[in-house]
């Protein structure tokens, strides 16, 4: 096909990555397609970087969406990297299916990447069509969404279109390609791509470029690479924890799927528990359950472990004392994490006043939960109502997520004795609970039921009711009541798909 042709749409790019050295990625455009079809267009995401979602919706707007138009001043390029996938080394990696346009300062300062996901092949593919499918693209854009709405720092996503193409998988399935949007598509496995060639002066550039543009604090400390490790583990340990905190699995927690920025990124078969257990896995490649929910806050120690090794020809020239350095960094990370997490099952649980016994307090309800398949999410949804002085109806409500319900009200007891040394009212705890316990998720039969409408029939409308939904996950929403309850079991999905 021929090349992209350029556009005058409007988009105040400002790209700083395409300043640094040609080593860093492959300049090439996105490969047209041939029947572009706007899906939906992120109205929100749209005025927080500047842009105009009716221009955006416009054919020359879709043009750009799908590939087929470059708007001015996109410099567009695929990002080199490595990564351990699985625990295995492979030296490169890269953006075997994405574009990265361009970056824009938003309405809040902050800088963003604008990336075309499915738009061809790159020098990056290793035998990959470059091409992405209706599925994968609607999962991602709903879960993402999702994320945001719940307040998970993530990656977002400003549109999808439909390509007009079939695409080869299993069998032939429609094309789409999603607008992701990240404050960076920086990965620790962009660090391990250098590291690995010992490429100090690419590693000293990667981590300025870092350093500036989403840590600049670290650049007045004593050692600003070791400061940019800690922040890059800070910023880790709380989004881990946000995971935890509402039962978010990502299914393949490679390094180069983990941001340098701290958000959650490359959505492939990631899902949201229904039933609890610290063993859950849903990804169809993760077999041996590496990637299970349990594991998730020692796989990110493990990756941020990878990136201090990458990173320590900057840390001393003393190889010895930078292993130490490293080290002391990276040893921090499981009280971090720790006190991270428990400070949000506290708030789960209604404790606003930290006290001795809260964690095992926590941990006996998610044994008892796990030993009797309570539904993650409705489980403390339900304790919002229930966390009175004494038991009432809304106890009922909870002892039906357990099988056995005597399980709760032993642990009631315990919980409602620790909730008489709180100092909040018990209305002002139930508003604070349902702030963080949400109603409403993307749960796994919603996700596959608006995915299997559009591609079986391009019928958009499950999809479009499902992100009105989630846009408002801690409200309760009349009317909308089955979207918060489990599936059938004719509605269980076992296993989820990376799609590419």
């Amino acid at each position: 096909m021929n090349a992209p042709d350029r556009t005058d749409v409007f988009f105040p790019f400002d790209n700083s990555y395409a300043r640094l050295p040609d080593r860093f990625y492959a300049r090439l455009e996105p490969e047209p397609v041939s029947a572009p079809r706007l899906i939906r267009v992120n109205e929100e995401l749209a005025h927080l970087l500047k842009l105009d979602p009716e221009q955006l919706r416009s054919p020359e707007g879709v043009e750009i969406l799908a590939g087929n138009r470059v708007p001015e001043g996109s410099d567009p390029l695929a990002m080199a990297y490595a990564g351990h996938q699985f625990g295995n080394w492979v030296p490169q990696l890269g953006d075997g299916r994405a574009i990265l346009l361009g970056e824009v300062v938003g309405r809040d300062g902050i800088r963003r990447d604008i990336q075309l996901k499915g738009s061809g092949r790159t020098p990056f593919s290793r035998m990959g069509d470059g091409r992405a499918v209706l599925g994968p693209i609607l999962r991602e854009y709903i879960v993402a969404e999702g994320m945001a709405a719940l307040d998970v720092p993530t990656t977002r996503a400003l549109a999808a279109v439909l390509t007009g193409e079939k695409v080869a998988r299993e069998t032939f399935l429609p094309g789409a390609v999603l607008t992701r949007v990240a404050q960076s598509h920086v990965r620790v496995g962009t660090f391990q791509f250098f590291a690995a060639r010992q490429d100090d002066e690419a590693l000293r550039l990667l981590a300025d470029h870092v350093i500036e543009r989403h840590y600049p604090d670290a650049a007045h400390e004593e050692n600003p690479y070791l400061a940019l490790l800690a922040n890059v583990l800070a910023r880790q340990a709380g989004l881990i924890a946000r995971w935890q905190l509402i039962g978010f699995i990502h299914g393949v927690m490679n390094t180069d799927n983990m941001s340098i920025a701290g958000e959650t990124i490359d959505y492939g078969p990631c899902a949201f528990m229904d039933t609890y257990h610290p063993n859950t896995v849903y990804s169809s490649i993760d077999q041996m359950g590496r990637y299970a929910y349990g594991n998730q806050p020692g796989i990110a120690h493990w990756n941020l472990a990878v990136l201090a090794q990458s990173l320590l020809p900057l840390f001393d020239a003393d190889a010895d004392k930078g292993v130490e350095k490293a080290q002391e960094v990276i040893n921090t990370y499981p009280e971090l994490y720790d006190k991270t997490y428990l400070a949000g099952l506290r708030a789960k649980l209604g404790l606003t006043e930290p006290s001795e016994g809260d964690k095992e307090l926590a941990n006996d309800l998610l044994k008892r939960m796990a030993e009797n398949d309570a539904d993650f999410t409705l489980t403390f949804r339900h304790l919002c109502d229930a966390a009175t002085p004494e038991p009432t109806d809304a106890d009922g409500k909870v002892r039906d997520q357990f099988k056995n319900g005597d399980a709760f009200d032993g642990w009631a007891k315990d919980w409602r004795k620790r909730l008489s040394k709180e100092p909040l009212d018990t209305e002002a705890r139930k508003a604070a609970m349902r702030a963080v316990n949400p109603a409403f998720i993307p749960r796994n039969h919603l996700v596959a039921e608006a995915i299997r409408s559009a591609e079986e029939r391009e019928d958009f409308t499950p999809f479009e009711e499902l992100m009105a939904v989630l846009a408002r996950p801690f409200e309760d929403q009349p009317g909308r009541e089955r979207y918060t309850l489990p599936p059938r079991p004719d509605q269980i999905v076992h296993r989820t798909f990376c799609g590419t």
